[in-house]
């Protein structure tokens, strides 16, 4: 132990600090000024709606064809979950809006409304 703390001290000895002069960086006119977040509001970002999940093995995936059914983990009437990047960040339902699917958002992670409860399923 005794070694090693001197050989230490003998490599700190060799190496000698050098000074140097930097100067100030210079703030561009087209950055965002007093920490901002407006560049941020605009992003989009792709949220995943994900109703249920299964897991097949490869031997059933290729038995599927044209007008086969995969019955999903979920019944029909549980919440559909909303995820950001792989990250679940809402629950919400499945709805029609102009002969499109949509989704009502009923509860955020993280968020306590009060006007509803966090159920598991």
């Amino acid at each position: 132990m005794a070694e090693t703390a001197e050989a230490v001290e003998e490599k700190t000895d060799q190496t000698q600090a050098q000074s140097i002069e930097l100067s100030e960086a210079v703030g561009s006119e087209g950055g965002v000024s007093g920490g901002s977040i407006d560049i941020l509001l605009d992003m989009k970002i792709p949220v995943t709606v994900a109703v249920g999940q299964k897991e097949l093995t490869v031997r059933e995936l290729l038995g599927f064809g044209p007008g086969s059914v995969m019955k999903l983990d979920k019944p029909i009437d549980a919440p559909a979950d909303l995820y950001l990047r792989g990250t679940k960040f809402a629950t919400g339902t499945i709805v029609v809006v102009d002969s499109r699917f949509a989704v009502k958002i009923k509860e955020i992670s993280g968020l306590n409304t009060g006007s509803e409860t966090k159920t598991e399923q």
